[in-house]
Order: structure tokens, then C-alpha cells, then sequence
């Protein structure tokens, strides 16, 4: 055993150790809250663990996890003062920063987007960008997916006219009556679940991914206010740390039983096999290789995140996001 595996081993058996020791109590620990982009599920693994794994108690930290949903933006709530750290994408962020927010970007949780299309290999077939023109693919009008498949269909030369697009909302109705071929979908969750679905029917999937075509826009990120970041740099450098190391524990294989049985206490509506197999999903997308660090930021991905959106008529001017991203 080398000694980069020596010392993960070493790491992760000091986590479990703190995991079975309980939270320690602070009696000046700092009241923080932070927003969620979307619900207690598999794809915040890491937020939750470093919530009940004890890793904010032992730092020191009081911190109120709420969930996230369409009508709970956390920039709007950082803007507000209503959190102190929130959960937003890069196109929420480049957003706000073209209407005026000042919002900092201190680590990037997905290193793969999650929003990616479900098809069935039986009757779908995609090697190339312009395969994409046999088929009726979803589209949410207005989400970002639109603008994904949008940039996505111009790598190839291609525009919406040239295939047949099909708006869709949230009921897989259309996709599972094969009115719709393909799909779109947060792989790590809907994804999963369908995929597990038509796998017990019989039917085989894929996911078409447009990283694997050069497409990188970027997903989950932690975020905090200018404000905060400059007035007090170490909280946010401590949240940011803390946070992280739930993470790691969060994706690391040998915790999975341990995470899931978290998530399951919040997410109590997903068996115990269909969160194993988010959790395997999201541990792909969080850390898609072992030479990643978890957090670390994608300068390049926003950057390209940016021109998409400028090119889409999304945002009025650049708003240079590489000067807010914390490194």
C-alpha cells in the first residue's frame, strides 16, 4: 500500500472516530444559517453529515440547515441577511452578480453537472451532437437545462429548430409512455429512480451528458455574501473547511452505510437501496476522480458557464466571475 492510500485510510478511520463520539458542545458556538438549493436527499450527502456527523459542533459552529425549493433562492437570502451560506449554481450566481449582488463563490460541490437526459438505449442511440435530431427530446422552458441543451445543440452546429424539442415539467408521464425520448433529468436523484424503474421493467438506459461533449456548465456551489467574506474571512474560511470534511466523509465508500442511514432520517420517503444507489451517483459527480479534491473550484467550467449565458442573452454583460471565486 503506497503512501497516499496509507494516509486516506488514516484520515477516513479518524473521521469514523469522531463519527462515534457524538457532537461536543460549545458554549460560544456562532449561530449560522444555511440554504439549501433543493431538499434533504442523496445529492447533500456532505451537507448533512457535517451537520450529524458533529463536524460544525466540534468547530464551533451552531448551524440551521434549510432546505432549498424553486421558491427559496439562498443569493436573495444572502442578500437579505436571512443566511449566512447558501447553495446556489453558477447561473444563479453569474445572474445575480450581473443585477448587482456581490456574491462569493467558495467551493464548487459538483465537479460533473447533475442535469443531465435518460434515454432508452433500445430505441435511442447517441454517439454524436447531431444524433440528437431523430429523437423528441424534454425540455424545461425557462430552466437551465434549456440553456444547457441550447449551448449543447450549437457545439454541433445545430439550433432547436433543427430538432424536436418537447416542453416538459416534472410528471415522467410523456417519458415513460415513450412520448418523449429523451429525458431531462438531475441524474443523481430522478435519474436513479428511473433508471431503477424501467430497469425492474426490463429497459435499459443511458444518460447524455454534455460534459462529454465539452460542455461545462457549472452546478452546486457554496456561496457566501462579499459582505460576510470581508468582514469576517475566517468564519468563512472555518464553514468552508467544516463543511468540506462532511463532504469527504460523505463520499467516502467506506461511510455509505453510515451516510445513508443519515439521509434516510431526512429523506424518509427513499429505501434504503434506492439512497445507496444516489449516493453512488452523486459520489461520481462530487468526486469523478480520485486526484480531485472535493470543493475544488473549476475556474475554466465558470468561465465557460459565463460565455454560454452571455451568448444566450442571459446576463447583459460579463460580469468577469473569475474575481469571485474563492481559491
Amino acid at each position: 500500500m503506497n503512501l497516499k492510500k496509507k494516509f486516506h485510510y488514516f484520515y477516513v478511520l479518524l473521521i469514523l472516530l469522531f463519527l462515534g463520539t457524538g457532537a461536543l458542545v460549545h458554549a460560544d458556538e456562532i449561530s449560522l444559517t444555511y440554504r439549501l438549493k433543493w431538499l434533504f436527499n442523496a445529492s447533500v450527502a456532505g451537507d448533512i453529515m457535517a451537520s450529524e456527523g458533529g463536524f460544525f459542533s466540534r468547530a464551533g459552529l451552531d448551524v440551521k440547515i434549510k432546505e432549498g425549493s424553486p421558491e427559496k433562492n439562498a443569493i436573495k437570502e444572502l442578500e437579505l441577511g436571512q443566511a449566512d451560506f447558501g447553495v446556489a449554481s453558477a447561473d444563479q450566481v453569474i445572474r445575480a452578480l450581473d443585477k448587482g449582488a456581490k456574491v462569493m463563490v467558495l467551493a464548487q460541490i459538483f465537479q460533473i453537472n447533475p442535469m443531465q437526459w435518460i434515454y432508452r438505449t433500445e430505441h435511442v442511440h447517441i454517439s454524436e451532437i447531431s444524433d440528437l435530431k431523430k429523437y423528441r427530446v424534454g425540455i424545461t422552458f425557462g430552466g437551465n437545462d434549456e440553456t444547457i441543451m441550447k449551448a449543447l445543440l450549437a457545439h454541433g452546429g445545430l439550433g432547436f429548430s433543427d430538432v424536436h424539442i418537447t416542453g416538459v415539467r416534472f410528471d415522467f408521464t410523456p417519458f415513460l409512455k415513450k412520448k418523449v425520448d429523451v429525458w431531462p433529468v438531475y441524474q443523481n436523484s430522478q435519474g436513479v429512480i428511473l433508471q431503477d424503474k424501467l430497469g425492474r421493467e426490463g429497459e435499459t438506459v443511458q444518460f447524455l451528458n454534455p460534459a462529454s461533449f465539452g460542455i461545462q456548465f457549472v452546478a452546486n456551489c457554496l456561496v457566501t455574501s462579499q459582505k460576510l467574506f470581508q468582514q469576517n474571512p475566517d468564519l468563512a474560511q472555518l464553514f468552508t473547511k467544516t463543511l468540506l470534511q462532511g463532504w469527504e466523509v460523505a463520499m467516502a465508500q467506506e461511510n455509505e452505510r453510515k451516510t445513508v442511514e443519515e439521509i434516510r432520517k431526512k429523506d424518509t420517503n427513499t429505501s434504503m437501496e434506492l439512497c445507496l444507489k444516489q449516493l453512488t451517483a452523486t459520489r461520481n459527480l462530487v468526486k469523478p476522480d480520485s486526484d480531485i479534491p472535493i470543493g475544488r473550484i473549476d475556474t475554466d467550467a465558470f468561465l465557460q458557464t459565463e460565455k454560454i449565458m452571455l451568448k444566450e442573452k442571459l446576463i447583459s454583460s460579463p460580469v468577469h466571475i473569475e474575481k469571485w471565486l474563492i481559491k
